[in-house]
């Protein structure tokens, strides 16, 4: 019997993990109460580790197909096969016809985060598609236009704070995301312990509102309003104070324009909330020693996502909040410089979409849109795609027909442990072994993290026998999309990576490094695989490195090694404005295509929202689509019930346990109807993720309890125009019982 620590890579809390080893193979998990920033704390999803690193069902060897059947392969042929499908793919049609699509579990590896990105840039096309818009793209645009990076997102600092504001966020069932927080739920029980407030806002009464002081339920797609009509509030009492970002903050007379026209009386009617009610939330945000205002997937995934993102950020920059201990906090990740390195400010919109002419947004286009880049004739139609860790199939609008174009793809290669929903159509599976047979680290989500601090986890198992690491599977695929073929060596491209980011760091006057060689640098990074090296890299150029030798004390991949509970890096930090990289070099509190966007909002105001409207919903047990398959997180509450307020049940003929139909515009869905007061009336509710149990799947476990896909009902001609992202929340909705 042995033990191994492990980040846990199964949601964004990122918790340590102690594992249990016997024989070779994951017997347990359990909290690592010596972890510098988990403490110990685990959820269900992180203590069933073992059941998803051991699932039957789980591929270990590359799969081809042939025809409806599917075959187990080396890799060498795998690779083959992939270098002759996409080879030929390019040269008959050119790179722009080949697409990519990456799931959000590539935020979760450390591979999927160093090459999954390289590799959509290396196949050369403007075709590419993530989770990201389905998701938090919204964010990532707001925060790109206020302060230039759209990885600039200011994390409340939960530990500090006296009053937190909270959006369409439930982090007692997600654990929070965008914003990295190990046991959420006991930071916020710890806020109210202090005498501090915690205000949920949500259309549903969660599990994360039932603890809160204050459950405001708004109507679904009215966030944007009320935080407007908050920012006027706060304007018209004379309430605003930026503190010292007002010398770094400019836009402060265009946003008091646009405010004008969202008074409290106005949208009140719109978001569902009494004026009253709204002037006593932005007093009460105002009056608090410090208080932070977070938003999530309720904020992004609506109609007004980009919108709503960007005023949660307002009002923290307005209540002097932003930016400072026990407000909105930038994090300090080890593995970046203090100063943002970005060479040009964000921009939307540098190029479109061939079908729908949908602007990009951090090099992607929409995902909903996929499907018509697929079935559209004419010069540039993708005719192949590569996916990662990804099912698009389930996770976005207008799935069921994505589903009825992949099979016209001429090719279609999939990285991905499972035969599911998606990757049954491909003709190419390359399996990445189980988690506990990889490094991690996560550089996503120490950007999001609430406290500063650095962990790094060597793999705790080595690789079995025919298993390929992700790391060597995706630089492989990086090879073939840039012509080298399926036997160059995969380590070429981390050395081409490591002497483009060395000239880079030389070359910077304020870098430790400059004028340093970058040969005599690279040969001083750790020794041994692509992950010892990239990380040893990131570590010594970042805040805390130590500059190979220029700063004796800094961070290198050996102390992460020499305290492998990681390391406390401290509380978050002022950081601006070294974090800002707008062409202003200030904060732009009205960006013009935010202030443009407005008009559509405005519109808003004089629509009345008669119909029932649909909701998603998150399980503590589930993440999307990943855990279904294991046995201990598909069972109790985790089901895919829709949740109805009894008085809309009794009004629509709908008894406890009816199997209703739920249509929109988009489509329909049959679901057991559950009765429940935690919605709000003329609320249904039903979770994402689900849909299993389609023909040509190995999904055994998620099979027996499939659950519908509630993305046959969302509508993948509704996008947020600035972000793209796919509107999943606040869908108008008939249900009716079913025959």
């Amino acid at each position: 019997m042995q033990t191994a620590l492990r980040i846990c890579p199964l949601c964004e809390a990122t918790c340590g993990l102690t594992l249990t080893i016997d024989a070779g193979r994951l017997t347990g998990a359990r909290g690592d109460r010596q972890d510098v920033f988990s403490a110990g704390f685990v959820c269900p999803k992180g203590a069933t580790l073992p059941a998803l690193d051991n699932d039957p069902d789980r591929l270990r060897r590359p799969m081809i197909r042939d025809g409806e059947h599917w075959r187990e392969v080396d890799w060498p042929e795998a690779f083959a096969a992939v270098d002759a499908g996409l080879t030929g793919a390019v040269e008959r049609h050119g790179r722009q016809a080949v697409a990519s699509y990456l799931g959000n579990p590539n935020v979760h590896t450390l591979a999927g985060q160093l090459y999954s990105g390289l590799l959509a840039r290396t196949i050369g096309s403007t075709n590419v598609y993530s989770a990201s818009t389905v998701d938090q793209m919204p964010k990532h645009v707001s925060c790109g236009l206020m302060f230039g990076d759209p990885f600039a997102i200011p994390v409340p600092d939960l530990d500090r704070t006296d009053h937190l504001l909270m959006l369409g966020a439930n982090p007692l069932e997600s654990n929070g995301s965008l914003c990295t927080a190990p046991d959420f739920p006991g930071r916020l029980k710890a806020l109210r312990a202090r005498g501090g407030r915690l205000v949920v806002v949500d259309p549903r009464r969660t599990r994360t509102a039932d603890l809160a002081d204050e459950h405001v339920p708004v109507r679904p797609g009215g966030d944007a309003f009320l935080l407007f009509a908050m920012v006027h509030t706060l304007l018209s009492e004379n309430l605003a104070d930026l503190g010292r970002l007002a010398e770094h903050t400019r836009g402060l007379d265009e946003l008091r324009a646009l405010a004008g026209d969202f008074a409290p009386e106005i949208v009140a009617p719109v978001c569902g909330i009494e004026a009253e009610h709204i002037r006593a939330l932005a007093r009460d945000l105002a009056a608090a020693p410090a208080a932070a205002v977070y938003g999530r997937l309720g904020t992004t995934a609506v109609q007004f996502g980009t919108l709503t993102s960007w005023l949660v950020d307002v009002l923290n920059l307005l209540t002097g909040n932003l930016d400072r201990p026990g407000g909105a906090m930038f994090p300090q990740p080890a593995h970046r410089g203090p100063v943002s390195n970005r060479s040009r400010p964000f921009q939307i919109g540098r190029w479109h979409s061939r079908v729908r002419n949908l602007p990009e947004a951090k090099g992607e286009f929409p995902a909903v849109t996929l499907v018509d880049e697929i079935a559209t004739p004419g010069p540039g139609q993708v005719r192949a795609l590569v996916t990662v860790a990804g099912n698009p199939v389930l996770s976005t609008p207008g799935g069921e027909r994505l589903a009825e174009v992949l099979p016209d793809l001429e090719f279609m290669v999939s990285v991905d442990p499972y035969l599911n929903e998606t990757t049954r159509h491909a003709h190419v599976i390359l399996p990445p072994a189980p988690p506990s047979r990889s490094s991690h680290f996560d550089l996503a989500f120490n950007e999001l993290a609430v406290r500063n601090n650095v962990r790094y986890s060597p793999p705790a198992l080595p690789l079995g026998e025919g298993e390929a690491d992700e790391g060597e599977i995706l630089r492989r695929l990086v090879q073939i999309a840039a012509g080298q073929g399926p036997h160059a060596d995969p380590d070429a491209v981390d050395e081409a990576e490591i002497a483009r980011l060395l000239s880079r760091a030389v070359a910077d006057p304020n870098s430790p490094v400059h004028g340093r060689d970058p040969a005599e640098l690279a040969d001083r990074l750790h020794p041994g695989g692509w992950a010892e090296r990239r990380v040893d890299l990131f570590l010594r150029l970042g805040a805390y490195g130590d500059g190979f030798g220029a700063r004796p004390g800094g961070l290198s991949l050996r102390s992460l090694l020499d305290a492998p509970h990681g390391i406390d890096l401290g509380a978050l930090r002022p950081r601006v404005p070294a974090v800002l990289a707008t062409a202003s070099g200030r904060v732009e509190i009205c960006p013009p295509p935010i202030a443009g966007d407005v008009a559509r909002l405005r519109a808003g105001l004089a629509e009345r929202r008669e119909s029932l409207v649909l909701v998603g919903r998150r399980h503590l047990r589930s993440n999307n689509s990943w855990g279904h398959n294991v046995p201990r997180l598909n069972g109790g509450s985790n089901t895919c019930t829709l949740h109805v307020h009894p008085q809309d049940a009794a009004r629509l003929g709908l008894p406890d346990g009816v199997t209703a139909t739920v249509r929109s515009g988009a489509g329909a869905v049959e679901a057991v109807v559950e009765h429940t007061d935690t919605v709000a009336p003329g609320v249904v509710s039903l979770p994402h993720g689900w849909g299993h149990g389609v023909r040509g799947t190995r999904l055994s476990v998620a099979a027996r309890n499939p659950g519908v896909n509630v993305n046959a009902v969302t509508d993948p001609s509704l996008v947020d125009p600035l972000s793209g992202n796919a509107v999943l929340n606040g869908v108008p909705v008939s249900v009716t019982a079913s025959e």
